[in-house]
């Protein structure tokens, strides 16, 4: 009975402290290793550097001309005209605003790629907590069904059991055998997508047990904190400030712009002739309607920030709603679950022939469920304080 008590205490206990570190330690390793998160990354330091590249001058320009008389005794001469040409300042401090603003919001997205692949991590461990606690039940099924097959099939020898209770005894094992073989194939299979997203490290996750989590008292005060948080609505009010920059970049550009240069004619006898250059562009054409287009550009930001923080306030209302549900079963079902030791009994009684295996088999199926529907809630209530929580991974 000792062990039918140790195993079933283990199942049934809530929490424990010591299942953070590990489930931390699994994220830093993945955070680390995980390819996709790399190569994002790599491509947000790729477009930073390309919100910068509009800023850059135009390249200098440099002609030489070389001509010929047409008539004998007129002699050559050439020309050397070296150039730059650049738009009125104010367009190039615009531009550096607006680059700034733009890589704040490709960090901003960068963010919140990395806190989907972590949360992604984390709903993979939770759900291997969910099959290692499975795994232990499944185990104290397979070890009780043996014993009790053994035991029949003694008695079924002495003729103290019949072959109808033998067969059931029987097809009890069989059940707890395909019920740990497919819990193992699923824990495998877990596994496998923990190491995917670590880069292909494998990595021995056994925690049986949940980390405690803070619960959610008033529902206003979280949505101000997780939504002041949210890298998404962080990133579209960086996009949203990045329109109103570029109106004013569009507005610059119908300033007009310049050009400096140095000229430099030379002829047979010597003769040279040094001058400079200047220009005027006025843009009469080419920054036709950008004014326009950015200004449809940032009420279409305006817009989009506006419907996601409607979503996202959603989206933690339901999440708020589901996860107190969750709460009060799984606490039902913990006090009831505590207080009991059914298993243990069923097996004593079954042994000593206190109860028919009729009864046995009802008593332990309904034990056995019970378990399995505790163990599920556990999983979906973490599972949901995840997502609750995820602005803070």
């Amino acid at each position: 009975m000792k062990q039918y008590i140790i195993v079933v205490s283990l199942v049934l206990t809530a929490f424990s402290a010591g299942a953070q570190t590990s489930i931390d330690e699994v994220l830093r390793s993945i955070e680390t290793n995980n390819k996709d998160l790399q190569a994002n990354g790599q491509l947000t330091t790729a477009m930073k550097l390309e919100t910068k590249l509009d800023n850059n001058l135009p390249d200098p320009s440099v002609s030489y001309t070389h001509q010929y008389g047409n008539k004998e005794g007129m002699g050559i001469q050439g020309e050397l005209v070296a150039s730059q040409s650049f738009d009125f300042p104010t367009v190039y401090a615009q531009r550096s605003k607006l680059s700034k603003t733009k890589s704040v919001a490709l960090d901003r997205q960068h963010a919140d790629f990395r806190q989907q692949i972590l949360l992604q991590a984390k709903t993979v461990c939770l759900d291997l907590v969910l099959l290692n606690q499975q795994k232990s039940l499944s185990d104290l099924r397979l070890q009780n069904a043996r014993q009790l097959a053994d035991l029949y099939e003694k008695r079924l020898s002495t003729g103290d059991a019949n072959i109808l209770e033998t067969n059931k005894i029987n097809l009890e094992l069989l059940n707890a055998q395909n019920e740990a073989r497919m819990n193992e194939a699923a824990r495998v299979a877990k596994l496998q997508e923990l190491a995917t997203l670590n880069g292909g490290i494998a990595i021995n996750f056994t925690d049986t047990v949940y980390a405690p989590v803070q619960d959610v008292l008033s529902f206003e005060d979280f949505k101000v904190e997780a939504m002041a948080a949210n890298p998404q609505l962080l990133s579209l009010q960086s996009a949203q400030t990045a329109a109103l920059r570029q109106i004013n970049v569009n507005k610059a550009k119908g300033l007009p712009g310049f050009e400096l240069g140095y000229r430099l004619n030379t002829a047979t006898g010597g003769e040279r002739f040094n001058g400079f250059l200047v220009g005027v562009s006025i843009p009469l054409f080419s920054n036709r309607n950008n004014v326009k287009q950015a200004k449809a550009q940032s009420l279409y930001a305006d817009l989009q920030l506006e419907s996601t923080s409607y979503t996202v306030e959603s989206e933690l209302h339901q999440l708020y709603n589901q996860s107190t549900a969750l709460k009060t079963s799984m606490d039902e079902y913990s006090r009831v679950l505590n207080s009991q030791n059914n298993l243990a009994l069923l097996n004593k009684a079954i042994q000593t022939g206190q109860i028919s295996m009729i009864e046995y088999f009802v008593d332990v199926t309904t034990y056995y469920q019970s378990m399995q529907n505790y163990m599920q809630l556990q999983n979906e209530y973490q599972k949901v304080m995840a997502q609750l929580y995820k602005y803070k991974l």
